[in-house]
């Protein structure tokens, strides 16, 4: 059969690109907080954080009372319009104490989890990177510190240095990255003989490059959970230590002190004393573990389109 040129219609050059699929180019982390902004429980749960943490900057402000102001003949007062939180068996306000903790707890819930962070990823990257004895060695390190009953180390630290927010911080970060490091060991074995890494290898990328470069930001989804998990677990850690006189030292608060403080009251019909502190507390858990969620999926690679 002869094929003959009327059987081709020629298409004009203005339609040339009209099927042409384009999309603007997005980097790693604007397309991440797109996908987060989509995620409205993710976004609640960082609204309720910047809340907590706006509140604990100027909260304490918001009323003419001091945290550490005693007035006995107005103790143990319900809330008013005068102490909108109630007062505490000192006569303290309540609000100005409850938020004054914000500071404290949060300051020493994120430092904690800040440090297990740095320390983590880069010695769980490097052992996982590196494997054979390097790897023995930097786990049997491990092994020993995780032996090591962490409530007993971190007392001892506590008793051994000064008190003060330093201490309480190195005392919960002493071992609380073990997790991390093995968590961030686990992934990066996994990821160091995939296709992209043997390439960046073969074209001379330099170990901290391929590290930290290419196969940390694999793992971020895995560690900003991690990362959720250990903000409120320093948030009790903080609360039992001060149950044992070892945490925040007066006049100082923090949400644990202040819960440590009514519980002997429950009793009495002071509900207000532990409701506050308490609330705060699940609601600040709550809020993290709805965003580490939501940051999970948003900076997994393995979601983008």
């Amino acid at each position: 059969m002869q094929v003959s040129n009327e059987l081709f219609i020629s298409m004009p050059k203005e339609t040339e690109f009209d099927e042409a699929v384009v999309r603007p180019k997005i980097s790693f982390w604007k397309d991440a907080w797109y996908r987060l902004r989509k995620n409205k429980v993710a976004m609640i749960g960082l609204g309720v954080i910047l809340f907590l943490v706006v509140m604990g900057i100027i909260g304490p402000s918001l009323v003419p009372y001091s945290y550490s102001d005693e007035e006995l003949i107005m103790k143990n007062l319900p809330p008013s319009a005068e102490h909108w939180f109630g007062t505490d068996d000192l006569g303290r306000d309540m609000f100005a104490r409850t938020w004054h903790g914000a500071r404290i707890s949060l300051f020493i819930a994120v430092m904690a989890a800040l440090i297990d962070f740095i320390i983590g990823i880069t010695y769980g990257g490097i052992s996982g990177y590196k494997g054979g004895r390097t790897d023995i060695v930097m786990m049997r390190i491990i092994d020993v510190l995780y032996g090591l009953p962490h409530l007993l180390l971190v007392i001892l630290l506590l008793v051994v240095m000064s008190p003060g927010l330093t201490t309480i911080i190195v005392a919960l970060s002493a071992t609380g990255w073990i997790g991390m490091a093995r968590l961030v060991r686990g992934q990066v074995m996994q990821m160091r003989n995939q296709e992209y890494v043997l390439a960046a290898r073969t074209l001379g990328s330099s170990v901290p490059t391929i590290i930290f470069g290419h196969m940390l930001p694999n793992t971020m989804g895995a560690v900003i959970v991690q990362m959720t998990l250990t903000v409120p677990a320093a948030i009790f850690a903080e609360a039992f230590l001060s149950f044992l006189g070892l945490g925040v030292q007066a006049p100082e608060a923090s949400w644990g002190v202040m819960a440590n403080d009514a519980l002997g009251t429950i009793l009495s019909g002071h509900w207000w004393r532990l409701f506050f502190p308490g609330f705060l507390i699940s609601i600040t858990m709550l809020s993290f573990n709805l965003l580490g969620d939501g940051l999970r999926d948003a900076l997994d690679p393995r979601l983008r389109r």
